[in-house]
Formats: structure tokens, C-alpha cells, sequence
């Protein structure tokens, strides 16, 4: 049996909603943790780790726990206001995997849009037009489609892709050999 868990930190909701849907696909007796409740990462064979972008890292309650996860396989997602295609997408993933101790693996990541928490809003209508985070047509633009997010079709993603990652361990570990044991030759047996 794989020994997996979902920890996340989330701060409006959005990457809570991601974990649970990641959850749902997971064998049974998996966990489903807030960081701040998460057991120690070595309790588990494989951890997906969650968190929301916080100037281009994961949040601080994620980055501690993440510091903490060595020799792991680990599946990492996250929720940021920008589009998860653009470059600060990329490199906020990016930064989060630098961020796991040493032997650690990553298997697969994801990462969507989600709502912007609405105080970080009125923080970017109050800067000065030429500051570089003020609000532009275009920052607007991109708040209100954030809104919507995640949605259904997030959530599906999400789970397709750490499904994949569930289903090839699961089956990796039930799978039979033909070897050549110790004691007879031939033998199948289950690894």
C-alpha cells in the first residue's frame, strides 16, 4: 500500500479546493492535512504539496514544511492571481522546488489560477500609476478573471495529473515478475 497525504496551506480557499480534489483520487487511508496540522513528512511514501504564491514563493507556513521533506516523492501544486501559463508561473514552481530538502523527487506539478484575496486588490488600487504593481487595465482584467477560479475544470486537471502519478505507483507495486528467486527457479511472486 502507497502511504500518501495532501498537506496545503491556503489562505482564501483557493488551494483548499485544490488539495481536496486531489484527495479524492488518492487510495483510502490517505491524508488530508492543513500545514499547520500535517504530520512529519516521513510518515508518508509520497506527499502533494500545496500552497498559495506569495511574491513568487510558496507561503512561509509552506516553505517551513517543505524545508523538512527530504528523500521523498513529491507531487507539488499551487494557486497564484496570475495566468498559470505565464512566467511567473513557471518560476514561482520553479523556486518551490528548490525549496524541498535534499533527495527529494518530484513527479509531477500543477499550478492554476485562483481568486486574489481582495485587500491585495485595494493594495494595487492604492499604489501610484507608475509603481510597478499598480493597477493597470490590464492587472484589473486579470483580478477579475481570477475570480472564477478554480474552477471545475482546474479541479479535474488536478486530479488527472496526480491520478496518473497514483496509478503507476499503485501498479508498480502490485505488479508481477518473473524471476529467478533464491529458492526455485522461475518463480512468480509479488514485489
Amino acid at each position: 500500500m502507497v502511504n500518501c497525504a495532501v498537506v496545503y496551506s491556503s489562505k482564501t480557499g483557493n488551494t483548499k479546493k485544490v488539495a481536496e480534489a486531489i484527495y479524492q483520487i488518492l487510495p483510502a487511508g490517505s491524508g488530508l492535512f492543513s500545514v499547520e496540522q500535517a504530520p512529519e513528512p516521513a510518515e508518508f511514501d509520497i506527499l502533494f504539496l500545496g500552497f498559495w504564491v506569495n511574491r513568487g514563493l510558496p507561503d512561509d507556513k509552506m516553505k517551513e514544511y517543505m524545508e523538512k521533506v527530504e528523500n521523498m516523492e513529491v507531487g507539488l501544486f499551487a494557486t497564484l492571481g496570475a495566468y498559470p501559463d505565464s512566467e511567473h508561473a513557471r518560476k514561482s514552481m520553479e523556486k518551490a522546488e528548490g525549496l524541498l530538502g535534499a533527495g527529494c523527487q518530484v513527479l509531477a506539478t500543477f499550478i492554476c489560477q485562483g481568486k486574489i484575496d481582495p485587500s491585495l486588490t485595494k493594495k494595487f488600487e492604492r499604489l501610484p500609476a507608475d509603481h510597478p504593481h499598480a493597477m493597470t487595465v490590464e492587472r484589473r482584467e486579470r483580478h477579475e478573471i481570477a475570480k472564477s477560479h478554480p474552477d471545475q475544470q482546474d479541479l479535474a486537471k488536478a486530479r488527472e495529473i496526480f491520478r496518473e502519478i497514483i496509478d503507476d505507483k499503485l501498479a508498480g507495486r502490485r505488479s508481477l515478475r518473473l524471476s529467478k528467486s533464491p529458492h526455485e527457479e522461475g518463480e512468480i511472486y509479488e514485489t
